[in-house]
């Protein structure tokens, strides 16, 4: 049989420059020669079939997506029965719950990883194995860079976890706990039984924490098949999307359809609108624009006002909601939230997506069953979800998410006759997370509920990596007294399964001379939602003295990875991209050199 004769490509693979390349047959059997080891044929490798990477994200350190090393098989025979050869390989582990100092320098690394495998390996196309926090940004910003024909699969979520007769979300179930805890209502023990009901299964969170919003915004730029993130991890139809997702990269490997002719601006704006309207992370700010950037797409911070302001909130999901994850994908998932946006012109969907259809097409017929969980647009959880942006001298970007302001906060902070969405409030500073769990219960820091908690150092050079350390409780005697919200400030993040409505992401940070460096505790600080701005109220001369005086300590770095990861990051409001890899883009369109 000729080797060409299982072939039904029309164009040449980029794999074939390592495997069947007449002009270098000495680097081809260098090539071949160690890939027979385990099995696989010459004829195989040769036959101009094309070679499908499988990024495998799932480890035993990495819970939330060890899913995958069960659905990669699926993917596998996907990929073969559409007539392609998988290749399987690993990835730089990321898991947020147990990465320290943060999982948030792990983003950046994982990238580069992944670029460089994509680049420097035979690999024709890929599937990206998605699932907790910034596994699905870091693959999406490599296949970016890349460029060659690359598809995501998500593991999807935990079942919906579930404790004396009620719903427990992962995440939002341990920030409750832990105010239960210090309001003396719970013990350790039952803090931990929370906790333990929260994860019942395989799977990412089952709220709509960071890993469901990234696996949401995939699928709504486009990214992956219609339906695929909100499937829960143990259920029947994840294995059966990872069957499809291998039979389609490898349609998508023969067309060349790659994430160039996918993420464009008018993806990257539905993306925020669907943000918006699921409730979705904070986090997702730094790695839509993150992601963004890395395909060449211009957001500017004034986009998530202009265009993801004023989405309505439809999705009624902790923790912005009541449901979890496996309600959500009963009630029809991403799309079933996206047909309600596009039934009112809310999205840019004549763009083209990773199914060979546009979203428009993707969207028909996907109306919800289930109005407890996904409301009709024209009659929303809330109006105006979207994330508020901020500035003013204390930063010059910075977000608030507007979905999980609570009626108790609202009337407590933004409810003054004639100050309608102002407050001004007594900081108390804190210089990173360990100042504040020690001295929080300070008596002598006589903290009230007119105070607002205020965290510095830690922004992506400060902590280093940006931590999740905004969402502070207040003292453990407010607590008691049923005060369970502050106002909070910070340069760093905070859970996307928190329902803390805190001002975070600010830019630029302190460690690098931004406003948060020269408050100190005691000053007042405004916040207008009117007009959009944040300030401590002191005078010029009075913050020229604070500047002369420095900046807090910046801690030093304890690996290599840190002190390379400083030197190359930028700032939250741009994404906290490592500065110099912008400029690479399409790197899979020019093979590298021969090895020998």
């Amino acid at each position: 049989m000729n080797r060409h004769s299982m072939s039904t490509q029309s164009r040449r693979y980029r794999s074939q420059d390592w495997f069947d390349n007449p002009d270098h047959i000495d680097m081809t059997a260098l090539y071949l020669e160690r890939f027979m080891n385990y099995g696989i044929t010459p004829e195989e490798l040769r036959s101009g079939r094309p070679i499908i990477g499988i990024a495998q994200s799932g480890s035993d350190i990495s819970p939330c997506n060890r899913i995958h090393l069960e659905l990669a098989k699926r993917v596998r025979d996907g990929i073969r029965d559409a007539g392609g050869i998988a290749m399987e390989f690993p990835l730089h582990p990321i898991f947020e719950n147990c990465r320290r100092p943060t999982a948030a320098i792990d983003r950046n690394l994982a990238y580069m990883g992944l670029v460089e495998i994509l680049h420097g390996y035979p690999i024709d196309a890929v599937v990206l194995t998605t699932g907790c926090d910034k596994t699905t940004p870091s693959q999406l910003m490599a296949a970016a860079t890349v460029d060659i024909p690359a598809i995501v699969l998500s593991g999807g979520p935990m079942l919906d976890g579930w404790l004396d007769g009620e719903l427990v979300g992962s995440g939002s179930a341990i920030w409750k706990g832990r105010k239960q805890l210090a309001a003396g209502k719970i013990d350790n023990e039952k803090f931990l039984e929370i906790a333990a009901a929260s994860a019942p299964s395989a799977g990412h969170c089952n709220t709509m924490g960071t890993a469901s919003t990234m696996n949401a915004i995939a699928e709504a730029l486009g990214m992956s098949l219609t339906g695929c993130s909100a499937i829960p991890a143990p259920y029947r139809e994840r294995g059966q999307m990872a069957y499809e997702t291998g039979k389609r990269i490898v349609e998508m490997a023969k067309l060349d359809l790659r994430p160039s002719q996918i993420l464009n601006r008018d993806a990257f704006l539905d993306a925020i609108v669907v943000n918006a309207a699921i409730g979705g992370s904070t986090n997702a700010q730094q790695h839509i624009v993150a992601m963004a950037r890395h395909a060449g797409v211009e957001l500017k911070s004034s986009d998530w006002m202009e265009f993801g302001h004023k989405v309505p909130l439809l999705l009624n999901m902790q923790p912005s909601g009541k449901f979890l994850g496996e309600r959500f994908h009963r009630a029809g998932g991403v799309p079933a939230v996206m047909w309600e946006l596009e039934q009112q012109g809310k999205l840019r969907s004549k763009r083209l997506t990773v199914t060979g259809k546009t979203m428009a097409e993707n969207l028909v017929n996907r109306e919800t069953n289930d109005r407890e969980v996904i409301y009709p647009f024209n009659a929303p959880l809330k109006e105006d979800a979207g994330f508020f942006v901020l500035k003013g001298n204390l930063f010059d970007f910075a977000i608030m998410k507007t979905s999980v302001i609570s009626p108790e906060f609202r009337q407590r902070y933004l409810s003054a006759p004639g100050k309608e969405n102002i407050f001004e409030s007594r900081a108390i500073v804190f210089d990173g997370s360990g100042d504040y769990h020690d001295r929080i219960n300070d008596p002598a820091l006589n903290i009230d509920e007119n105070c607002m908690l205020v965290i510095r150092g830690a922004g992506p050079i400060g902590w280093p990596g940006s931590a999740e350390v905004v969402n502070m409780q207040p003292p453990d005697a407010l607590i008691k007294r049923g005060i369970n919200w502050l106002p909070t400030l910070g340069d760093g993040r905070q859970s996307g399964t928190s329902d803390s409505p805190s001002i975070l992401n600010a830019s630029p940070e302190s460690a690098v001379g931004g406003g948060l460096a020269y408050i100190r505790t005691g000053d007042t600080v405004r916040v207008d939602l009117n007009e959009g701005s944040c300030n401590m109220l002191i005078s010029d001369e009075e913050l020229a003295r604070r500047k002369a005086e420095g900046i807090p300590p910046v801690p030093a770095s304890q690996t290599p990875w840190q002190q390379l990861y400083r030197s190359t990051v930028g700032q939250m409001e741009t994404g906290a991209c490592m500065e110099l890899a912008l400029e690479y883009r399409g790197v899979g369109q020019t093979l590298a050199r021969h090895n020998h």
